[in-house]
């Protein structure tokens, strides 16, 4: 997501170190790589870090800080694993046959 312009930073600096240390561990890679079939891409998180540090050093209501949204989309390129329903099924109130074998 593109950095915004905001008079106050949107978070604390410590949380933008905190997720690029996170998305750098092992874990959180191999989580990604499951999920995603790609490696994460944790640059952004480093720059944003880096632009919070230098807003509050610098104090400048021009510099741009990270994350309007909080990246909320960095998942917006997935597709959703099923499709939502409209309404219910027309028999949802009949009982499940679960004793019975299909």
């Amino acid at each position: 997501s593109a950095p915004c312009l905001h008079p106050q930073s949107p978070r604390p600096c410590e949380d933008y170190w905190d997720e690029w240390k996170r998305c750098r561990g092992l874990r959180y890679a191999f989580h990604h790589y499951y999920a995603h079939g790609e490696r994460p891409q944790c640059a952004q998180w480093r720059e944003d870090y880096g632009a919070c540090r230098a807003w509050e050093s610098g104090g400048d209501a021009a510099a741009k800080v990270p994350a309007c949204e909080e990246r909320g989309d960095r998942w917006a390129k997935y597709a959703p694993v099923w499709t939502l329903r409209k309404s219910p099924p027309p028999d949802w109130y009949l009982p499940l046959d679960q004793n019975q074998p299909e």
